[in-house]
């Protein structure tokens, strides 16, 4: 039986610095990253206007307020990637500041404390680390530490369980998979169903998939990436896979800004008439610059998740809430939080 109304996931990939640190230098992308200061809590405030509930997936490394945490507290077994650079193991403290007042590229504890303080949002994993799981030199005992790290400073600091991860660059390896299930993880969010969003490593990637990629944003290359509930019942975690990356404001693309929010409203449409998951992410550093244009694009995508709400009673979820659901066979009206507005 399949819950009598469709679903619709965010999650947010919140990384700061942490993210981004082994492709771009702070000169190179510094006002992405100092924007999130005031895109995130933006974004949140459109969360709790429009009902919408979000899964925030943090690097644990954003948990510490100051250097001297980190360097406490860094896991005995770490990534043994080839590529040293991909690790911020090695040497890369080197070039972080002392505490957040110094240094907001890598430190943003109380944005943590906004999402906290936001009804409706769920804290889970990027890693401990930003974790890369199909890098070459790495393992899954590496990658075992790593969460279980993760896990620690949410708990330590928050009291949080963590239970939804989001693998970073979308790396999904599914050998991993037993890893997750044997620390609490019930989900994750896994890559489009197309050949063009399949897992690979930075040696592998290639500007063809991802030139096709982006075309994929304004035209429909890659299907409308929608789930049913026995999808997602198929496997433990559950797979949550994502539907689509809201691409930011380009302004050399600004054209075709029409088709990208075209594409998207017809994908939600999709989901919403039959009963189906579509599952929305981006990063808060997406929005770090051009916030107005990129903020435009984001309410009218929830006015028209309202409209849908309305029309078709398409619901919010986390991601965890929805894999609890599918697991639980829990086929409620969400009316707590996110139900019809009239």
């Amino acid at each position: 039986m399949m819950m009598q109304h469709g679903k619709f996931v965010i999650s947010i990939d919140f990384e700061l610095m942490w993210g981004v640190r082994d492709k771009l230098t702070i000169q190179q992308y510094g006002e992405n990253i100092k924007g999130v200061h005031t895109a995130l809590p933006r974004m949140l405030q459109l969360f709790d206007q429009y009902k919408i509930k979000g899964t925030f997936a943090i690097v644990g490394l954003l948990f510490f307020n100051s250097k001297n945490e980190i360097l406490k507290s860094i896991p005995q077994k770490l990534p043994g990637y080839i590529n040293k650079n991909l690790s911020p193991f090695n040497g890369y403290f080197n070039s972080v500041g002392e505490d957040e007042q110094s240094d907001p590229y890598h430190f943003g504890k109380y944005l943590i404390d906004e999402i906290r303080k936001t009804p409706g949002q769920e804290i889970g994993t990027h890693t401990f680390s930003h974790y890369y799981c199909l890098e070459k030199g790495q393992t899954a005992e590496e990658f075992k530490a790593d969460i279980l790290y993760a896990q620690k400073v949410a708990e330590d600091k928050y009291g949080l369980k963590i239970t939804s991860l989001v693998f970073p660059r979308n790396q999904f390896n599914n050998e991993y998979l037993n890893v997750c299930k044997d620390l609490g993880i019930i989900c994750f969010r896994g890559n489009e169903h197309s050949w063009i969003y399949e897992a690979r490593n930075t040696e592998e990637e290639s500007l063809f998939r991802r030139a096709i990629r982006i075309a994929d944003t304004y035209i429909n290359l890659s299907g409308k990436n929608c789930y049913s509930d026995e999808f997602l019942k198929r496997s433990f975690p559950v797979d949550i896979p994502a539907s689509r990356f809201l691409r930011p404001y380009t302004n050399s693309l600004r054209f075709l800004d029409g088709l990208k929010l075209n594409r998207l409203k017809s994908d939600m449409n999709y989901a919403a008439q039959k009963n189906m998951t579509y599952h929305l992410w981006w990063h808060p550093h997406n929005f770090g610059v051009n916030q107005n244009e990129n903020f435009d694009l984001l309410e009218k995508v929830l006015l028209h998740f309202r409209e849908l709400n309305k029309q078709y009673n398409f619901q919010s979820y986390t991601m965890s809430e929805l894999a609890n659901a599918v697991l639980n066979n829990e086929y409620r009206t969400n009316t707590s939080f996110g139900d019809k507005t009239s």
